[in-house]
């Protein structure tokens, strides 16, 4: 009775992991159709945090992102 059980079991997990959808990109035409990519200096800044960059303006956006990885710097955060 446990082997049969036993048996069941694997059976089902083995059925459970041949049920796998496929996942790829959406194609139409040959073409892309899925969601396009933007560039992240037109998105809005956080309406919290210190984001200073202004909504379409790469370079305020790459002052930011500098400023941003000199407060991560760890040897220029502790003064080496």
């Amino acid at each position: 009775m446990k082997r049969i059980l036993v048996f069941i079991a694997l059976a089902a997990l083995a059925a459970a992991g041949c049920s796998e959808l496929e996942q790829s990109a959406a194609y139409k035409d040959g073409k892309y159709r899925g969601k396009p990519d933007t560039r992240p200096w037109d998105n809005a800044p956080l309406a919290y945090g210190s984001s200073t960059w202004t909504k379409s303006d790469h370079a305020s956006w790459e002052n930011q992102m500098k400023a941003r990885h000199e407060g991560q710097n760890e040897h220029r955060r502790i003064g080496h």
